[in-house]
């Protein structure tokens, strides 16, 4: 049984990483700033999953803020190791991060605040307490429009096309230079465009299945045909946990190894609303990518790990947790730049 820290708990991923820990018998530390980058009620609704569990504490704290971290790390908390005792643990979980490409186009100053300086506030504090395991939420975005696809992680990656992308890159580069130095064990995930039940509202998924239930116009960019490579949450989640072994210094790619075109999507959502989107299209932004495709064999080879879940099926669990929760969701402001 160990105790983990899980930053940007209240997060799509992170709850969700949280939630799976918590099923496994260990404790979770969640911290998380409950900032408004997207409607808080999205995280209070994942953060009352978790909150009242056995094994469960959070503390909202921002991991920019290294102070309050560090206090953190030398706090008296319930350890299921100890009791009552110091915090000691096993592997910090970093996924706290300001996520979405066009958004850090717009402010890349905050990009670079929480992806790269709490990554650094994060390392330090696992040097100097000990702490022997690093998780990283990582990107696709890094792949940039040059490399050839499915994309691999030896890839150069020295090219990111947003504030974003350079943000993760420099986290990255971060957490390798604390391997390196003083033999924190690291695995770095990218992963590749996560949807699923109680989804960021700035993805495609979650605002597609918004709109055309509520009957809005459905903002599509560019012609529809580029593709994604669509991983649903809890596949992800097991694939981060899968992570916390040893691993030296390792870059992993998460993905469903099927990217899809945008427009099958909208025409699956169509098909499991019975409702007709109203589309709406627009010019491609410069900062995406047109496609992405993870090769995912070291993900096989290193960790056992294949996405379960199918795109039909992922897809439906969103568009039914969007019916179960459409009195509120609906309201959900859902970005169309």
């Amino acid at each position: 049984m160990g105790l983990y820290l899980v930053t940007g708990v209240a997060g799509f991923i992170a709850s969700k990483v949280a939630e799976f820990l918590l099923d496994a018998g260990h404790a979770v530390v969640g911290v998380d700033n409950l900032n408004d980058a997207y409607d808080v009620r999205l995280k209070q609704w994942r953060l009352a999953r978790l909150d009242g569990r056995a094994g469960f504490t959070f503390r909202q704290l921002d991991i920019c803020d290294r102070d309050g971290v560090a206090a953190l790390f030398q706090s008296t908390i319930e350890n299921p190791k100890s009791k009552i005792g110091a915090v000691q643990f096993d592997a910090v979980i970093n996924l706290a991060a300001r996520a979405g490409v066009r958004q850090s186009v717009e402010n890349p100053w905050v990009y670079v605040d929480t992806n790269v300086t709490g990554t650094l506030n994060l390392l330090d504090l696992c040097h100097m307490h000990g702490v022997g395991k690093f998780v990283l939420a990582s990107t696709s975005s890094l792949y940039g429009k040059h490399n050839t696809m499915p994309y691999s992680e030896d890839q150069d990656t020295s090219r990111p096309l947003s504030p974003y992308a350079a943000s993760k890159k420099g986290a990255e580069a971060l957490c390798y230079t604390y391997h390196y130095l003083h033999g924190l064990d690291v695995t770095v995930f990218r992963y590749f465009t996560v949807y699923g039940p109680a989804g960021r509202p700035d993805m495609s998924l979650f605002r597609f299945t918004q709109w055309i239930f509520e009957e809005r116009p459905v903002h599509i960019y560019g012609d529809g045909t580029q593709q994604r490579d669509f991983t649903y949450v809890d596949d992800i989640a097991r694939g981060t946990i899968a992570g916390l072994q040893p691993m030296g210094y390792e870059i992993i790619n998460l993905g469903s190894d099927a990217p899809v075109p945008l427009m099958d999507t909208v025409r699956l959502i169509e098909d499991l609303t019975g409702k007709q989107a109203r589309l709406e299209f627009h010019p491609f932004p410069k900062a995406d990518v047109y496609a992405t495709w993870a090769d995912i064999s070291k993900a096989e080879r290193l960790l056992g790990w294949r996405p379960q879940i199918t795109y039909r099926a992922g897809i439906a669990a969103l568009v039914e947790w969007y019916q179960v929760n459409r009195e509120w969701a609906r309201e959900i402001v859902t970005l169309v730049g």
